[in-house]
Formats: structure tokens, C-alpha cells, sequence
């Protein structure tokens, strides 16, 4: 009954955030790194290898804390910071396929516990679910539709490839609805940094953050969470129940 309460109250204040006057959701724009996989780690491990060859200073804690933002955003970034000024297109190519490479040389990133049956619970409520993602790291891309059961086929992708501007920017999710075909009261977003929270919730849709990394939860919610789990076994359990509460709300 509690948790019930609390989700009653998400989506009152969801609604009375966004202005809509229902909520019905019919797709779930899902991140992937740090939220289907727990592949945060080995992106820090790369992005630190690959600016360390560069001498290029970074923290492992401003990795996870600009995750959602594209490969070259980052690199930008970086280089503003440490060499006063833009990075070339060029440059931009090279390191981020430089990054890549550290990536894909080390073990497989594991699916993160209770992600699977996350998507399976939305598609099994005829949630239709869409893959939207800052990264273009074509080695983990590659593997999401074998380890998801065709949940996120191309149709129903959005990577950094596709977007002009990445997370915090609302626009990854706002093309994951048009994609899906739904408004912005239609879609549910599961994210885990804030970057991908602040994207979600700009785009109106309902935004659920879960804790998988270093990441607090208070940063999660002072990033525009509509709710904030724990963890992704937690999601997992209480979506059923959220999903309900999304499907009878009544003022």
C-alpha cells in the first residue's frame, strides 16, 4: 500500500509538472549504458586510457557524470578544457574510434540484473519499447538485439549517430516518441545519470532513474526524476504496480 501511495503521488506530480491531463504510457525509451548493461566501468576504463594517451586530464567521476552525452560532445569538451579551445571533426573521429577500440579490447559488459525482465514486463503490457542511447559504440550495439529477444530492433533505435544533439538536450527522446509514434504523455523513460534524466523529463515524458553506479540518488532526482529506484531489481518488481498506477490514475 505504501509503495502504491508513493506511485499515486509520481504521477500527480507528474501531471501537474507537464500540464497533461492523463498519462497512458505506450512506450518506454530506455537508455543503455549503466541501465540494459553495466557498462559504465569499462566506458570510465576506456575514456580514461584513451585521455591519458592523448594527455588529456579526466576523473573517472566526470566520465559517469557526463555519461548520455555523445562520444564527440565529450571529446569537445575535454579539449576546451584542456587545450583552450574545439576539437576538429577530425580529431573528434579519431579519438572517440581510439576510445572504441580500449572498449571493445576488454570483456563483455554483463546485462544488468533485472533489465531483462524490465523490457519484458513493458512488452508484456504492450508497451512498445525503443532503445535510446548517447553512445555509438557499435561493438555493445551490436549485441542488444540478440540479449533483449528483439526488443530494440533499428526501427526503434536512437543512438548517437541519429541525433545533432545528445542528452541533457531533450531531442534523443523526443525522437524516440516519433519514432514509437506516441506524445510525450504516452512515454515512459528509464534512465541512470542525470544528463539522461534531464533529457527525459525536458521531453515530458514519465521519467524513471534508477541507482546502478557511484551515481546518488538525490543527483538522480534533482535532475527531474518523476521517480527514483534503487535499484534495477527494484524497478523491475514495482513496475507492474507503477504501470498500474500510471493506467488508473484518478486526481
Amino acid at each position: 500500500m505504501h509503495m502504491n501511495h508513493i506511485f499515486h503521488k509520481a504521477v500527480s506530480a507528474y501531471l501537474q509538472r507537464t500540464g497533461y491531463k492523463r498519462l497512458a504510457p505506450a512506450a518506454a525509451l530506455i537508455d543503455m549504458d549503466g541501465t540494459l548493461y553495466d557498462s559504465m566501468p569499462r566506458h570510465a576504463r576506456a575514456w580514461m586510457a584513451m585521455c591519458a594517451e592523448n594527455h588529456l586530464q579526466c576523473s573517472e567521476e566526470e566520465i559517469f557524470m557526463s555519461e548520455g552525452m555523445t562520444g564527440a560532445a565529450t571529446i569537445d569538451r575535454l579539449f576546451l578544457r584542456c587545450r583552450g579551445r574545439h576539437a576538429t571533426e577530425q580529431e573528434k573521429k579519431e579519438l572517440y574510434a581510439r576510445k572504441s577500440e580500449f572498449f571493445a579490447a576488454q570483456p563483455a559488459a554483463p546485462l544488468m540484473p533485472g533489465a531483462l525482465e524490465m523490457v519484458d514486463i513493458f512488452r508484456s503490457h504492450g508497451i512498445n519499447t525503443v532503445l535510446v542511447t548517447g553512445s555509438g559504440q557499435l561493438s555493445l550495439l551490436e549485441k542488444v538485439n540478440s540479449d533483449f529477444n528483439g526488443a530494440f530492433p533499428d526501427s526503434m533505435r536512437v543512438t548517437a549517430l541519429d541525433v545533432s544533439q545528445g542528452k541533457p538536450h531533450p531531442e534523443p527522446f523526443l525522437m524516440g516518441m516519433s519514432k514509437a509514434s506516441v506524445c510525450p504523455w504516452q512515454a515512459i523513460a528509464v534512465e541512470n545519470a542525470p544528463l539522461g534524466v534531464q533529457a527525459a523529463a525536458a521531453s515530458g515524458a514519465f521519467t524513471i532513474a534508477v541507482v546502478t553506479g557511484p551515481i546518488k540518488k538525490q543527483a538522480l532526482a534533482d535532475a527531474g526524476a518523476d521517480i527514483v529506484f534503487n535499484s534495477m531489481p527494484e524497478c523491475k518488481q514495482s513496475l507492474p504496480d507503477l504501470l498500474y498506477s500510471m493506467n488508473n490514475h484518478q486526481n
